[in-house]
């Protein structure tokens, strides 16, 4: 007799850790040098001034100041219009 229980092998039993990812400074609040205002996959939101980019595309604070959100109009390359959003540190 078996002592364990036989069981079947699952196919889905794999998950991935958390990326954090979304504003971790919202419109309005003070940012500092160097401090994390989005992250991001792709540039959903683009840098605007005092605003700088990550090789993950995050965005980062290049000077204290206010974080404000935006909005920019942009013409792709098949004449779309596009909205994209912005961000500053003003």
């Amino acid at each position: 007799m078996a002592h364990k229980k036989a069981a079947g092998q699952t196919k889905n039993g794999r998950d991935s850790n958390p990326k954090h990812l979304g504003v971790k400074i919202n419109h309005g609040q003070n940012a500092m040098t160097g401090q994390i205002i989005l992250r991001q996959r792709g540039t959903s939101c683009l840098p605007g001034k005092n605003v700088g980019v990550g090789k993950d595309y995050t965005l980062f604070a290049l000077k204290d100041g206010t974080v404000q959100f935006g909005s920019k109009r942009k013409t792709g390359f098949n004449n779309d219009i596009l909205r994209k959003k912005i961000v500053h540190v003003i």
